[in-house]
């Protein structure tokens, strides 16, 4: 438990003050306009601006397509100072929206990695949406099971169409069911087949 308690509480000392003064030691404004009440901070050990230059090309890109979706872009990178206990110069925060939701991303170091017990969960109105954002988001990691996938960085996602709620919440229960059972056989969800499944007798 030390060694949890330590080093998490430094770093989160050191984010707070970044955030509050707007400004990194040895780094980049932050450029912040606003600060959201509930803002993931995801862990990675090196690739923090990787990972977040690769997030906003692929929401960007899906906006272009998506045009009623929110603004994505790099806020601001923070870096670490003489203090560490990154490498001074090193790139310690980004701050990023994606859709319009703010996110940071920590260069940690490996003390944690990611698993599927948090995963981002992205809404899809269509299958094109679906699978353009199941291909990209799933290069370099791994395509799992029910819509759920593993990007390049570790980070869980989960890609999914709206109508799924709306079939599963289907007020007769052997048309919900048809829809789970025809879900669970899936890899990256299919529209169809789910309407498939609940118009079947």
């Amino acid at each position: 438990m030390e060694a949890l308690e330590g080093p998490t509480i430094r770093i989160s000392v050191s984010i707070t003050t970044l955030l509050a003064t707007g400004e990194g030691e040895k780094g980049e404004a932050m450029g912040v306009d606003h600060v959201s009440k509930i803002e993931p901070c995801l862990w990675f050990d090196d690739q923090a601006e990787d990972a977040a230059n690769f997030y906003v090309s692929v929401f960007s890109a899906r906006r272009a397509t998506m045009p009623d979706g929110g603004e994505s872009k790099i806020l601001g990178v923070t870096r670490y100072g003489e203090a560490g206990p990154g490498p001074a110069g090193s790139v310690m925060t980004v701050e990023f929206l994606l859709e319009g939701e703010e996110f940071l991303a920590l260069n940690g170091g490996p003390e944690f990695t990611f698993t599927p017990a948090i995963s981002l969960i992205v809404n899809c109105e269509t299958q094109e949406e679906v699978d353009q954002l199941w291909e990209t988001l799933s290069e370099g990691g791994r395509k799992g099971e029910c819509g759920w996938l593993e990007d390049r960085f570790g980070v869980s996602w989960q890609i999914v169409p709206t109508v799924l709620t709306e079939l599963l919440d289907d007020p007769n229960p052997a048309r919900s069911q048809r829809v789970m059972r025809a879900m669970l056989e899936m890899s990256k969800l299919d529209i169809a087949r789910l309407r498939r499944a609940a118009e079947a007798a």
